[in-house]
């Protein structure tokens, strides 16, 4: 198994992202996205991009597009996380988030497999406000996973 972990500047790039993965053949089992919920909203906000969802409404809506809405995710979720505050997360690691009473997102990443100095970096960058895709999959799929994710706007995309 391989796990390809990147950061989206916008909730549409996220969103556009996981339906280019659902549409090569990535299942709700292999994606999860992680996003900052309530508190600042980012400053492109009136070109429709944000960098963090202002309220628990527009977490709930945003969860509501990439889980059953859209029927992309599954296991939509709003979570507390030490350190960090409200959260959305949806795929798999929404539930291994849930029960992490320490060790944040970086624990999660640990626990894929992602070094404990990367999870960090990753756990700031959604602190920050950007948007989180983490692709646990077949080693012989995570290069499409990962050029997936940069067309469609990731920064910061690694395979481990």
């Amino acid at each position: 198994m391989s796990t390809v972990i990147g950061t989206f500047s916008s909730r549409e790039q996220a969103e556009k992202a996981v339906q280019a993965l659902r549409d090569k053949g990535f299942t709700e089992d292999e994606i999860s996205v992680i996003a900052k919920g309530g508190g600042q909203q980012g400053d492109a906000e009136a070109g429709g991009s944000m960098g963090a969802m202002g309220d628990a409404g527009e977490g709930t809506a945003w969860g509501g597009v990439l889980g059953g809405a859209a029927g992309l995710l599954a296991g939509v979720g709003a979570l507390a996380i030490p350190g960090i505050g409200p959260i959305v997360a949806a795929g798999p690691l929404a539930a291994t988030l849930s029960g992490a009473v320490t060790g944040g997102v970086a624990g999660g990443l640990l626990d894929l497999g992602i070094p404990e100095d990367r999870g960090r970096y990753f756990e700031e960058e959604v602190k920050k406000g950007r948007f989180l895709a983490v692709i646990d999959t077949e080693a012989e799929m995570a290069e499409d996973a990962a050029r997936i994710m940069r067309d469609n706007g990731a920064a910061d995309v690694e395979t481990h």
